[in-house]
């Protein structure tokens, strides 16, 4: 009764809006389409969309579907493009999401010898899955998940990589570089600089601003851990890094690096696949790897 053809057809209604567009993306003519999901509703006694003009909105039948194909048909999609890489002589993909931004440079240390070691295996390294990674893991979109926030779930299973302190990288020169233990309340006048992610999601301010109820004087983000550490080398902010990070890329600049809070903010990297992933060996060479990669 329902196939993954009609899976497709909802799919495309959604995402190009009208009968017309859904029907070339599928190389279908339009009364084909619209046979087979009247077809459809006939057979289930619901229906599916309604007209408006030229739009179409699903029912909450439709929409029901619609949810069941963007859960699907990805994994219908990964796995037929992993059995033709079988049958094109690969090992299959590796498809890696980040919650992580400065651990691309970590990463680049992990990749290299990786792909010497696998290099029938086709490698892609995915950002736009940095806040939803576990969602990502679930739907197939991604095969592994490199975070510091892992969420334990059943089906998904972590391995630790490293540790690592979150520091607060400030200019030689400002005051807060003497201080024996720094508070909240030393930064609210002072000028942060971060990553652009959600503030609930960033240490300094879940783990140390928040719970004291301080904010900094000005917040702002910036993409690049390079772009951050010049601007505090200028005095013109302060900024919070993977103490590692800094060590690795510090060197020449009149910047130090101190703990934040009387017990320091400690964090660790975690990899996660899906359990039922566990016993692919590519996957497993991956973690191995990522274990002894020194950062």
């Amino acid at each position: 009764m329902l196939d993954r053809h009609h899976l497709n057809i909802l799919r495309a209604i959604d995402q190009h809006g009208t009968l017309t567009e859904a029907a070339i993306q599928l190389c279908l003519t339009q009364s084909a389409l619209t046979h087979a999901i009247k077809k459809l509703e006939q057979k289930t006694g619901v229906t599916l969309w309604q007209k408006h003009g030229r739009r179409l909105q699903l029912t909450e039948a439709g929409s029901y579907l619609l949810s069941l194909a963007n859960r699907l048909l990805p994994q219908f999609e990964h796995a037929e493009r992993t059995l033709q890489q079988f049958a094109d002589g690969q090992r299959g993909s590796l498809r890696i999401g980040m919650e992580c931004h400065p651990c691309y440079r970590w990463l680049l240390k992990v990749v290299s010898p990786y792909m010497q070691r696998w290099p029938d295996v086709d490698l892609d390294v995915r950002q736009e899955f940095q806040f939803g990674g576990i969602s990502a893991l679930f739907s197939h979109d991604i095969d592994l998940l490199i975070t510091p926030d892992p969420i334990q779930r059943k089906g998904v299973l972590f391995s630790p990589v490293f540790e690592y302190e979150q520091v607060l990288v400030v200019h030689k020169d400002n005051p807060l570089s003497s201080v024996t233990q720094l508070t909240p309340e030393m930064l609210s006048d002072q000028t942060l600089i971060t990553y652009p992610v959600a503030k609930e999601r960033l240490d300094i301010f879940s783990q140390f601003l928040q719970p004291a109820q301080v904010m900094p004087k000005q917040h702002k983000t910036v993409e690049t851990a390079d772009i951050m550490l010049q601007m505090v080398a200028a005095g013109r902010a302060v900024s919070a890094l993977p103490a590692w990070l800094f060590e690795e890329t510090a060197q020449g600049l009149p910047i130090e690096a101190i703990s934040i809070g009387q017990q320091g903010i400690h964090k660790q990297i975690a990899v996660g696949i899906r359990q039922s992933d566990a016993d692919l060996t590519h996957l497993k060479s991956f973690v191995e790897l990522a274990r002894q990669t020194k950062r």
